[in-house]
């Protein structure tokens, strides 16, 4: 009976790795297979963003009063899994950066909670993970 425990317990660990690589090779298929959409939902959510650039500046301004103006970086849109302690992960982020005052040296970065990662942001889930940082002699610090 002692020897039995193991062995079963092995046995079910396997079965479970196997399930979650036949798993991750389905999402592997799935999303190359929409490799030709991805690019034109990645124009849409960017599109988006862009109809709600004005939502986004107010938001980020009222983070400081030290705040007066907002550089969107638009290249910087990722898209990327939220973890939330679970192997399928908590949905979405999707995050732009840029900077504050026209300072090269100052960061930002506004995320917005999306379910799918072909899903359209909505500013109603637009938040911020950190706060708005500046580099001052060679260390980021929080810009306030």
């Amino acid at each position: 009976m002692a020897i039995v425990l193991p062995i079963l317990a092995f046995a079910s660990l396997g079965g479970y790795i196997i399930s979650q690589k036949r798993n991750h090779q389905e999402k592997i298929i799935i999303s190359s297979s929409k490799k030709g959409n991805k690019e034109a939902i990645r124009q849409q959510q960017l599109a988006y963003l862009k109809k709600h650039e004005q939502e986004i500046i107010d938001f980020v301004k009222a983070q400081s009063p030290k705040v007066e103006s907002v550089q969107i970086d638009w290249g910087s849109m990722r898209v990327g899994q939220s973890g939330n302690g679970t192997p399928q992960g908590g949905g979405y982020n999707l995050a732009i950066s840029g900077k504050v005052n026209n300072l090269d040296n100052t960061k930002f970065s506004v995320d917005f909670y999306i379910e799918h990662q072909d899903s359209i942001p909505n500013t109603g889930e637009m938040g911020m993970f950190n706060k708005i940082y500046i580099i001052e002699n060679g260390v980021w610090k929080i810009f306030s």
